[in-house]
């Protein structure tokens, strides 16, 4: 039996370890056995096939999915699973990571710290590093609190008409002014607004291009632009075109604007418990139903419509014609609706 090589180990360092290995030799146990089981142990534990797996696993992902994984990974599953042999990590063992996770008020992130737990453990049985998914014993409502539905503040549509003419004089700054009014016209998810960049902007064929990375449901969407729209954009880009962002942060130019913004520009305006940017999704999926559009329309350009890897190239640019009349519609009612003080009807299409 060795003990390193010299003169890394020195000779006192090897003798103190030879008379460590007799005495554990002396009790029954076989110290190059128990060495052989420790080196398996070490590069079978949940941690280096962790690692594996996701060397495997972030191809074609994006850089920015492929970061959000990792940093849970550090922070949520390693620390409880990491040094553990993978093969010998049980169901309950997964159970106490995720009950952990919630304690601290992050539902959602204990369900998918369980779901990456599960793909590691796939991988793990597919490599030979284990014969079982203990992740696959257990569904997340087993063990997590129901969720409870989250039904974003929005006022009703006969107060449209004060808000539009508020943010019109909105107090704060011009850039934040636009991004409310772009909020309006194109109806997007907050992060999908804020996370806008130029590139993603045809302005020739009036349409913003969202690349699948930045969707919710990780396919590509298509917002066709109305006049208005075009006339925010042309004006944000003497304050921001030599961004990259088209709403660059206050404070860091290099990154976008917080997440915080609309929601706080909407308190400042006096709609605090009334409003949220989600509120006009809302507000334009309920008038435009009223209206007699389309609710296929209506879904795909709100991104509600489930869509799978095969059909995502084709259904995003679905019926992109009607739906480029839809928007331009909705935007010609905000703007006879700012200008006329009350929400007047406009007449929809439900071809």
């Amino acid at each position: 039996m060795t003990f390193g090589k010299y003169p890394d180990i020195s000779l006192a360092q090897a003798r103190e370890r030879h008379s460590e290995a007799r005495k554990l030799l002396a009790t029954g146990t076989d110290p190059m056995a128990q060495r052989k089981a420790e080196k398996a142990a070490t590069e079978n534990s949940f941690q280096s096939v962790a690692v594996c797996w996701r060397e495997h696993w972030q191809h074609g992902k994006s850089s920015r999915h492929v970061d959000y994984v990792k940093r849970r990974m550090e922070t949520d599953i390693l620390p409880c699973l990491g040094a553990r042999p993978i093969a010998e990590i049980e169901a309950p063992d997964l159970v106490a990571m995720t009950k952990a996770i919630e304690r601290r008020g992050a539902r959602d992130i204990a369900k998918r710290a369980l779901e990456t737990t599960g793909q590691v453990f796939r991988y793990a049985i597919a490599h030979g590093y284990a014969k079982r998914n203990p992740a696959s014993e257990i569904r997340p409502s087993d063990i997590l609190q129901s969720a409870r539905k989250v039904n974003y503040a929005r006022i009703e549509a006969k107060e449209l008409p004060d808000l539009l003419r508020s943010i019109e004089v909105y107090p704060g700054t011009h850039v934040t002014r636009l991004a409310l009014k772009l909020m309006a016209l194109g109806f997007v998810r907050t992060s999908e607004l804020i996370g806008a960049r130029w590139v993603e902007f045809d302005l020739e064929a009036a349409r913003w291009d969202l690349p699948a990375e930045r969707m919710k449901m990780r396919t590509p969407h298509i917002v066709p632009l109305a006049k208005q729209a075009l006339d925010v954009l042309d004006t944000l880009r003497t304050l921001t075109g030599e961004s990259g962002w088209l709403f660059p942060g206050d404070r860091d130019a290099k990154k976008a604007m917080s997440n915080n913004t609309i929601l706080k520009a909407l308190e400042r305006l006096g709609y605090k418990g009334r409003m949220t940017g989600h509120g006009f999704r809302g507000l334009a999926s309920t008038v435009l139903h009223e209206q007699g559009y389309a609710h296929a329309h209506g879904e795909l350009q709100l991104a509600h419509t489930p869509r799978n890897a095969v059909s995502a190239a084709y259904n995003h640019a679905l019926y992109l014609e009607p739906r480029a009349k839809m928007m331009q519609s909705w935007a010609d009612y905000l703007e006879q609706t700012q200008r006329g003080g009350k929400v007047l009807p406009f007449r929809g299409s439900v071809a």
